[in-house]
């Protein structure tokens, strides 16, 4: 264990470490035989181990010293070694071959640079107390290589609380801060999702933040389950797909010049493709710097003038982040492959029994990581946080989560602590089936609409025989259905990330289906439930393919979509009951071409049924009695129809490609 900074013994050994390294080099009887193997280079590590050769006849000592601290280091057969502290940025290390008093030899430098930050770490407890709540920051860490005791604890209150909060005394809790290592809220009047924030500062000026929320709740207050609870804002969320080379030549400044229309359109959150440095040509997964932007879609002030135009209209932005893989252009890969096991990162990379870097899947310039390297899950959640600190990015849609899951299933948890202790409102998106209850046990709050084949879309074949579509569809939404009850005993249950098309889905849903299907097909995915994705163009009926880049989009309505998708969003908007997770299948007359189900609400006149007519030929689709007892007639919301509703046999007819989102009048409400 570190000593204190304030120990006078750490002070005269640095002092005295600090005299060695900038001492002029000895006068030695022999050459600088002791030598430090391998090259310097990054250090996702406040502790690195190093190992060298020795010279011909030992050595009585071997010291490493660095500007953390000198340390004695192991040695047999040729060989030494020791692990050395080291501190944030850079670190000059040298080995000493010591022969009683004397110096013997002293090797080459290596020069590390520690890219993590050395700084506290703040977390905040909540507990609910008798009239209040107890917030205090007894669980905040010292910063984890020069450690300094914490001086300064600081709250003040997140915008957008459903009322102002107050402490036990009466002062208020809001921009300017409050000093103290605990204080006592009082129970606000209004239910619903409240945070708070603290900033702890050290002796030596080093600050973090952190932010915790709390839920009030029939009159009592209760901490968030971070670990178990979605945001709340997800429930009511639509996800726009922004790929920003489709918009324009200025990237990040033609997106922003579009959110008035995605904003108009309904959509509550931008998902970036991915907008970190990558290999060229590649449409972004290709990764050569997790934390650089990608130079054709615009520099740092052009995201933040993109993220801040979006905050004002309301719109979340999250990213499309890759943690399975890098880029083989990547400087660590590269490095690996020129200088083999003497490079820093040669460990980096997952390797196979022949020690050659595993690929993703067959996309040989695809390299994975490997997550037995400590450093490599270090490495990686100082990148996703690096962009919500920084940026204030909303979450992340995690590529090819399954396959982090399978080399290290602990690391997932682990980012999820850590991104929340920061901001409890972002969304975790994984790549990978929600039918996996995996994803769910481990925090991410939604996932992909896939079967328990990896990749496979759970809609991926429904849609090619008109005849059966209805069935198929059934089908894959039953075995969803299942899987989200299945969690819903002891968890709220991953979302089910729904969409017709995102980056992977090659030719577009209109261009391989044609404009009726696209239209009925639209209107089952925002009225089931989930989290519904529209992509780049879908709105507009655009046909192109996602990893070609370009040309840049006509945003011109020609299949007269726009409405459609804004009508359908606003249905979703407006009744509570297509925005839950509730849903029963019903049974029609037709049941490979009619799809039918019931969005269930609080009360029954508010349910919503939904028929959708997957066949050309128009069809009269008689319904159960049971589900129609009492009810007079049905409105189709899309339309304004009234639509009569016989007590004995009900049935509703519809058009060919044909839909209805309908509400229930009963005989009540008919006079």
């Amino acid at each position: 264990m570190l000593r204190s900074s304030y120990d006078p013994r750490c002070w005269l050994a640095l002092l005295a470490t600090l005299a060695f390294l900038l001492s002029p080099a000895p006068m030695l009887a022999t050459d600088r035989v002791i030598t430090l193997l391998g090259d310097g280079g990054d250090a996702w590590t406040f502790e690195k181990k190093l190992e060298g050769e020795l010279p011909d006849g030992g050595c009585d000592k071997v010291l490493i010293a660095s500007r953390g601290a000198t340390v004695e280091g192991w040695q047999a057969a040729g060989r030494f070694g020791a692990v050395v502290p080291l501190q944030e940025g850079d670190n000059e290390v040298r080995a000493i071959c010591r022969v009683g008093a004397v110096d013997r030899s002293v090797s080459e430098p290596q020069h590390w640079r520690v890219r993590l930050l050395d700084v506290p770490k703040a977390w905040i407890r909540i507990v609910p107390a008798e009239n209040g709540i107890v917030v205090d920051a007894g669980a905040t860490e010292q910063a984890p290589a020069h450690s300094a005791p914490i001086v300064a604890h600081q709250w003040r209150s997140v915008p957008g609380n459903p009322q102002p909060l107050t402490t036990a005394d009466g002062a208020t809790l809001g921009d300017s801060p409050i000093a103290g290592d605990e204080l006592v809220l009082r129970t606000p009047d209004i239910e619903g999702e409240y945070q708070v924030t603290l900033r702890v500062t050290d002796a030596l000026g080093r600050t973090d933040e952190s932010t915790a929320a709390f839920l009030v709740e029939n009159g009592k207050p209760r901490a968030a389950e971070l670990a178990e609870e979605r945001p709340a804002w997800l429930d009511s969320a639509v996800v726009y797909g922004v790929v920003p080379f489709f918009f324009g030549p200025r990237g990040f400044d033609d997106v922003t010049a579009r959110l008035d229309a995605i904003k108009d359109l309904g959509a509550t959150v931008l998902w970036l493709s991915p907008i970190t440095g990558t290999q060229e040509g590649d449409f972004g997964y290709a990764v050569t710097d997790h934390f650089g932007l990608r130079d054709t879609f615009g520099t740092e002030e052009d995201l933040r003038e993109l993220i801040t135009a979006a905050d004002l209209r309301g719109l979340r932005v999250i990213m499309d982040f890759v943690p399975n893989h890098t880029s083989e252009q990547h400087p660590y890969h590269r490095s690996a492959e020129q200088r083999g096991p003497a490079s820093p990162y040669y460990d980096f990379y997952d390797r196979d029994a022949a020690g050659e870097v595993t690929t993703y899947f067959d996309w040989e310039n695809l390299k994975n990581l490997n997550y037995d390297n400590a450093e490599v899950q270090h490495y990686m959640v100082e990148a996703f946080a690096y962009w919500v600190r920084e940026f204030g990015i909303d979450g992340f849609r995690a590529d090819a989560g399954w396959g982090v899951r399978e080399r290290a299933p602990e690391f997932w948890p682990r980012l999820r602590d850590e991104l929340k202790r920061i901001d409890p409102d972002l969304l975790l998106l994984a790549e990978a089936s929600a039918r996996d209850p995996y994803y769910d046990i481990v925090g991410f709050d939604a996932a992909y609409d896939w079967t328990n084949r990896l990749g496979e879309w759970a809609w991926r074949d429904a849609f090619e025989e008109s005849a059966l579509t209805a069935a198929r569809l059934r089908a894959a939404l039953v075995g969803s259905l299942t899987v989200q009850a299945e969690a819903a005993t002891s968890r709220s249950g991953a979302l089910v990330f729904r969409f017709l098309n995102n980056n992977d889905t090659g030719e577009r849903f209109v261009t391989r289906y044609g404009v009726a299907r696209t239209r009925l097909a639209a209107t089952m995915l925002l009225t089931l439930p989930g989290l519904p994705l529209l992509y780049t163009g879908d709105e507009v009926g655009a046909e192109f393919e996602p990893y070609n880049e370009g040309p840049v989009l006509s945003w011109t309505d020609t299949h007269d979509l726009r409405e459609h998708y804004a009508r359908l969003v606003d249905l979703r908007r407006e009744h509570s009951a297509l925005r839950s997770e509730r849903l029963e299948m019903l049974e029609t007359s037709h049941p490979d071409s009619v799809l039918a189900y019931v969005r269930p609400a609080e009360q029954r006149e508010d349910d919503i049924i939904v028929l959708l007519n997957y066949h050309p030929r128009a069809a009269r689709a008689t319904l159960p009695v049971s589900a129609l007892k009492g009810t007079a007639s049905l409105v189709d919301l899309m339309s304004g129809a009234a639509i009569p509703i016989a007590s004995d046999v009900p049935a509703v007819d519809l058009p060919g490609w044909g839909a209805r989102v309908l509400r229930r009048e009963t005989a009540d409400t008919a006079r």
